[in-house]
This record gives C-alpha cells, sequence and structure tokens, in this order.
C-alpha cells in the first residue's frame, strides 16, 4: 500500500494571472483572450503565445540568472512562509527537490554560450543553492508528461525515506527552440489552439511555473494515484488507439482503488493537434466512456511544455478547492470522427473530491495523476 503524500502548497503564475486565484478566476471565464499576437520569434510569421506579463526577480549568479529560475524565485517568494516553516521543520538536509522542464536555460544559453545554462538540471541545482539545501535534487524532463513525472519522483523520495519534505516544481519560458521544432513538424497553429474541434490544426504555445510542496505528514490534497508507460510507437506521434494511455489510467485508478466513476473531473492533455486528441478521446472514451465530465485548458494557457502538467496539477487543486470544473473552450464543433467524451463548455459548480489529470509526451511517454481531497 502506498504512503500517504500530501500537498500542503502549491502557487503558480502563467497567462492567465500571477497567483493561483487570479489564473483560476480567469480561467472559469472560459475566455481565450490572454494569448499574445507575435511575429518575433519566427520572423514575419504572427503566432498566438500565452506569455507571462509580470517583472521578475534578477538572480544574482549569473550561472542561474535563468528566465526559468526566475519564474521559480517569484514563486518561492509568494511561498516564503510556507517553505521556511517547511525548512524549519525538517531541516535543510530533509527537504529534497524535484523540477519538470524541457528547455531551461536553452534560450539564453544561444546568447550566452554558458553550457551552464541549457543543462536540463540548473532549475533543481538553482533551488537546491539558493535555499542552502543538502537533500537529493534532481530535474526531470520527459517531454509534456514532465510535471506529472516530477511528482511520481518526489513520492519516490518520500516513501523510501530519502526525504520528509521535497519542493516539487514545473518551469518553462518561452523558447525559440521549441517554437521553431513545432513549426518544422507543421503542428503549430496560426490561430488560437481548438482542441477536439474537427477544424482543429495544432498547438498554441504558452509559458508557465507551479511549485508545490509535498509532505507525509501534513494537511492538504492528497496524491492518489500515479500511472505511468510508455508507447514505443513513434518518437513524435501517439498510438491512436492509446493503448499504453489506457494502462497508464488503469494504473492510477488501481492505486487510488477507484472504479472510473470515482473520478469527478478529468483534465485532458488536449492539445488541439489531430494526433494527440485522436489518442485521448480513444483512451478517455474506453476507460470512462462518454459521461466524466472534463476538459483542456490549454486553449486558455497555451501548452507549457515540460510546466504544462504542473500548471494543470495547481488547476485540478484549484478546481477541487473551489469546487468547481473548468470549461473546455473551442470552436463548439466536436470532431465525431472521434468517440464522443464529455466536454464542458461552461464552468459548473460540482461536488469534486477526485481529479484526474492526464499528460502526454514526445516518445510516447504517458503518465495519470489522481488527486483528491483528504477524506
Amino acid at each position: 500500500m502506498q504512503s500517504r503524500i500530501y500537498i500542503t502548497d502549491y502557487e503558480a503564475i502563467c497567462n492567465l494571472g500571477n497567483n493561483m486565484d487570479e489564473i483560476f478566476s480567469n480561467a472559469l471565464k472560459g475566455e481565450n483572450k490572454f494569448f499574445t499576437l507575435d511575429n518575433n520569434i519566427i520572423k514575419n510569421q504572427n503566432f498566438y503565445f500565452g506569455k507571462i506579463n509580470c517583472d521578475l526577480p534578477v538572480i544574482g549568479k549569473s550561472e542561474f540568472n535563468l528566465r526559468c529560475n526566475r519564474l521559480l524565485l517569484y514563486l518561492m517568494n509568494k511561498m516564503s512562509n510556507k517553505i521556511q516553516s517547511v525548512l524549519k521543520r525538517y531541516g535543510k538536509d530533509r527537504v529534497g527537490v524535484v523540477v519538470a522542464t524541457t528547455n531551461s536555460g536553452v534560450e539564453e544559453f544561444s546568447h550566452t554560450g554558458n553550457r551552464k545554462h541549457f543543462e536540463i538540471g540548473n532549475p533543481a541545482e538553482f533551488i537546491k543553492d539558493y535555499l542552502g539545501l543538502n537533500n537529493f535534487y534532481s530535474s526531470v524532463s520527459t517531454a509534456c508528461s514532465s510535471g506529472i513525472k516530477a511528482f511520481s519522483t518526489a513520492r519516490k523520495l518520500l516513501e523510501n525515506n530519502i526525504s520528509d519534505a521535497v519542493l516539487v516544481a514545473g518551469t518553462e519560458p518561452l523558447s525559440s527552440l521549441p517554437v521553431f521544432g513545432f513549426n518544422s513538424l507543421e503542428v503549430l497553429s496560426k490561430e488560437k489552439t481548438n482542441p477536439f474541434s474537427k477544424n482543429r490544426n495544432g498547438i498554441t504555445i504558452g509559458e508557465a511555473c507551479a511549485m508545490f510542496i509535498l509532505e507525509k505528514d501534513g494537511d492538504g490534497f492528497l496524491i492518489k494515484g500515479i500511472g505511468e508507460t510508455s508507447d514505443a510507437y513513434h518518437s513524435a506521434t501517439p498510438d491512436p488507439k492509446g493503448v499504453e494511455a489506457v494502462r497508464a489510467i488503469d494504473m492510477a485508478l488501481e492505486e487510488a482503488g477507484f472504479c472510473p466513476d470515482s473520478v469527478d473531473y478529468i483534465n485532458l492533455h488536449g492539445t488541439g493537434t489531430v494526433s494527440n486528441d485522436l489518442m485521448e478521446a480513444n483512451a478517455v472514451y474506453k476507460v470512462f466512456g462518454c459521461c466524466t465530465e472534463a476538459s483542456s485548458t490549454k486553449a486558455l494557457t497555451g501548452h507549457c511544455l515540460g510546466a504544462a502538467a504542473s500548471l494543470e496539477t495547481a488547476l485540478c487543486l484549484h478546481s477541487i478547492k473551489n469546487q468547481m470544473i473548468l470549461p473546455h473552450v473551442y470552436d463548439g464543433e466536436y470532431d465525431y470522427a472521434l468517440p464522443k467524451i464529455n466536454l464542458i463548455e461552461k464552468s459548473v459548480h460540482k461536488k469534486i473530491n477526485n481529479v484526474l489529470c492526464l499528460a502526454f509526451g514526445f516518445g510516447g511517454t504517458n503518465a495519470a495523476l489522481i488527486v483528491g481531497r483528504s477524506l
């Protein structure tokens, strides 16, 4: 039986706002107006991006003064009281760090040539260095499933008595490298992303940072189940049948001791690409049919890559806290070539105890996370 692991505090920043209350309030409105039209990343081509509009703190050490880390420091400052309380309770030798990211400081590296800047481990090392910690620290980079994989790694640290508390984060700034990459794959939409529509034609990229404190002893939300699988199908395209995605969901349900009906809401990966939405609709329908209420929030935030599942987990926690299901924003023209899943197009007040967050990434990496109330 898995240990009871609590999320005792969390915070986030993205294009929707500079704190979770603001983010959630704007998400409930169901308006995809929080995007910036930009033709500077890919010269003379207009694309929408979910940009953060906030003054970020500067970091004194040049090797760590990266946008990904400045986002982390912004949230650490907001969570300072709770973080200091955790450090006082457990000591700096017993607090670990796990950070999800896919690009770290690759944008800065293109200008500085400092190899330290593009290290995937740089954000985790920054937190460890900034707080003076002496425990395990690591970044996790499994494409767009990184955010959930970070929770899985952190839970192992707690269950194996390596750490008494773990700071878990996902951080992803806008970078030209993935923008050019997705554009070369012809999955970067010139319109705002339109998940599960018959008119969908790709993703909108955003930036975000979310941070969580995990403890074995505490009061907060419970991590009730995690499922992790791999397709081994294709480097950039998911298995359309969603076989391993289904298995990841089933693993999370089994660990939680749940039947599908125990999940009150599904936060979908919902990228708006033809192949991902096909796979995900098949997977969700096979497990939940057309009953369980679901939405993708990427039409509001953009796809935040390595931080996507981190941000979406924070949104799931706020859904439970506020007993509100977030709306699925698209043009309303469902693609009936897909099995019908229950997309909620307006925010709904509902009793929510347990939420499933889904994340899928390049290389066929699949992750499912169930979080819920401590009952």
